[in-house]
């Protein structure tokens, strides 16, 4: 079976570790904010509220796993990666 882009020749623009966007025949996995520095999931109810309101989309970004957007530089959103948020904000202290 064919990739989503491959039939209808539809690419997208995803951000790669290097923070550099790149096409692909693929939509990513996740979706980023730019300016926030920040990613979740497609359906993240917080980033689905801002772009019903007019916003976001210019800094719109997707990456094609959680390994890279945090090689680019960005955090877990709070609103739909609580865990991994909470991880992030409070991360172990290393025993001595």
């Amino acid at each position: 079976m064919p990739r989503e882009g491959a039939m209808t020749g539809r690419t997208y623009t995803s951000l790669g570790a290097d923070r550099r966007p790149y096409q692909s025949p693929t939509p990513g996995t996740l979706g980023g904010h730019r300016r926030g520095r920040l990613y979740g999931r497609l359906d993240c109810p917080a980033a689905l509220r801002a772009i019903a309101n007019g916003g976001y989309v210019t800094n719109r970004v997707f990456f094609a796993d959680e390994a890279t957007a945090i090689a680019a530089g960005f955090r877990p959103c709070g609103t739909c990666l609580p865990e991994r948020y909470a991880a992030w904000r409070h991360p172990r202290e290393e025993s001595r």
